[in-house]
């Protein structure tokens, strides 16, 4: 009867406490949760370093019966409340969340790679050459660097830039 039941919600965590809030509702309540997490290189003054987020910062979804385990979920560790309008808590469609845990693997993890291959084509995003477009002519991966051959000056020049200054196929110029 419980597993019929049961049904995906949207648990609210505590800032930060993503997986804290995932591991207590696991441990304690015994309870199937997905925290879907990012992880991606940063910049920081230490140098670039792998950083781990959750995907949707603050909320996790939690499959469970609502009559059995609705209060033993709120007051989890690392629990704010579970998403509710009024009296209507929100059914997450399970389909949602197969096709979510499909996508992430067993690690509950999306790597994002910058996939820069020569002959690859892309806008600088940041610095004095902002909005030139230029093509990869060499990858530099121990520096996480490229060459761009871009129109520049009345020529063609080559300049080094950071994966980082690159506006990627498909990813919207968010720097604005």
């Amino acid at each position: 009867m419980d597993e019929i039941d049961s049904h995906w919600y949207v648990v609210r965590a505590q800032p930060k406490r993503e997986r804290i809030a995932a591991r207590s509702l696991r441990e304690t309540m015994g309870v199937e949760v997905v925290c879907p997490l990012v992880k991606f290189r940063k910049a920081t003054r230490r140098g670039k370093v792998w950083w781990s987020e959750a995907m949707f910062p603050g909320y996790l979804f939690v499959k469970f019966n609502r009559k059995e385990h609705e209060r033993g979920v709120r007051y989890a560790q690392g629990v704010l409340t579970i998403v509710k309008f009024g009296e209507f808590m929100p059914v997450v469609p399970c389909q949602f969340v197969e096709s979510l845990t499909e996508l992430l693997g067993e690690q509950e993890e999306i790597v994002i790679a910058h996939d820069v291959e020569v002959g690859d084509q892309f806008e600088l995003a940041e610095g004095p050459l902002r909005g030139q477009i230029g093509d990869v002519v060499e990858v530099l991966p121990g520096k996480e660097r490229v060459r761009l051959l871009v129109d520049f000056i009345g020529g063609e020049r080559e300049v080094e830039v950071d994966l980082m200054s690159l506006l990627l196929p498909g990813r919207p110029d968010t720097k604005k």
